[in-house]
């Protein structure tokens, strides 16, 4: 008796454990971007990161710099009719983001456009509504 309650105990750290490190992960629009300053960054795509809970487009801008875009999770742009191999190396693409609050080359994006017009969403639903508060002067 004694051993299940310390099994049940220890299975229950683990646990507590485990998913103390994804909750602390995740973040709000708000504690880590500002809204009040967008960005526009134009270049090439270095590398694109299919990972939860939030993807990552590397993209080297004309100066050199690399700044890393925050997108939605790979649920959200499977479903936007994305997958890993969407933005390959090279690619020229255009984003309209907001900066990171600590002044990081870190953005959060909506959507992406290509030198063609072409436009596919980032699937990030919080920037989506950040980004669409903005063009209605909220």
């Amino acid at each position: 008796m004694h051993l299940k309650k310390w099994t049940a105990g220890a299975i229950g750290a683990v646990l507590a454990v485990a998913t103390a490190g994804t909750a602390l992960a995740h973040h709000s629009f708000a504690t880590e971007f500002d809204r009040n300053k967008p960005v526009r960054l134009e270049g090439k795509v270095v590398k694109f990161e299919w990972v939860n809970p939030h993807s990552w487009i590397h993209l080297k801008t004309a100066d050199g710099t690399v700044w890393r875009v925050e997108g939605g999770a790979p649920s959200a742009l499977l479903r936007r009719g994305w997958n890993r191999n969407s933005l390959p190396a090279g690619t020229d693409i255009i984003v309209d983001a907001f900066r990171a609050r600590d002044g990081d080359t870190r953005a959060s994006a909506a959507e992406i456009r290509f030198p063609n017009g072409r436009e596919l969403s980032l699937g990030n639903p919080t920037t989506e509504a950040v980004a669409a508060a903005a063009k209605r002067g909220n």
